[in-house]
C-alpha cells in the first residue's frame, strides 16, 4: 500500500460592494507573482475556520470574526507542491474596509468580478462557486 501525505489548506473569498473580490499578489512560488485567493496552509490541530480567520488577517491584515464555509477542493495536482486539499470559505465585508499585503502577500487588491486577472491554482473554480453561493 502506499501512502501518501495530504495536506489540507485554506482560502477566502472576500466580497466588497457585491462586485468586488480581493485578491492577494503572490509572493513565493508556486504561482509567484500571480494573483490569488488569501489562504494558506492549516496548522496542527488548528480549526479550519480559525485558520482562514488567520490567514486572511496574516495575508491582508483584514481581521473578521466569522466566515461561511463554501467547500472543499481537492482536486489532484491543483497544487503543483504535493496533493492538497483546500477548505474555502466566503464572507462580505463593508465597503470601507482596507485591505493591506502582509507576509506571503506582494500586494492586495479589489477587483471587480467581471474583470479578473488569470488566477493561481484552481481559484477561478472557487471564485465562480462563492460568486454563485453568495447570491
Amino acid at each position: 500500500m502506499r501512502v501518501s501525505k495530504i495536506f489540507v489548506t485554506v482560502d477566502i473569498v472576500l466580497f466588497k460592494a457585491e462586485n468586488q473580490i480581493l485578491l492577494i499578489k503572490r509572493k513565493n512560488d508556486p504561482f509567484k507573482d500571480c494573483w490569488a485567493l488569501p489562504g494558506g496552509f492549516v496548522d496542527e490541530n488548528e480549526d479550519l475556520e480559525v485558520a482562514a480567520l488567520r490567514e486572511l488577517e496574516e495575508e491582508t491584515t483584514i481581521k473578521l470574526e466569522k466566515l461561511s464555509q463554501l467547500g472543499a477542493y481537492g482536486k489532484p495536482f491543483r497544487d503543483p507542491r504535493s496533493h492538497v486539499v483546500s477548505i474555502a470559505y466566503f464572507a462580505n465585508v463593508d465597503k470601507n474596509i482596507i485591505a493591506k499585503a502582509a507576509d506571503d502577500a506582494k500586494e492586495a487588491k479589489w477587483f471587480t468580478v467581471t474583470n479578473l486577472p488569470e488566477l493561481a491554482f484552481d481559484h477561478a473554480e472557487i471564485i465562480k462557486d462563492a460568486i454563485a453561493k453568495s447570491k
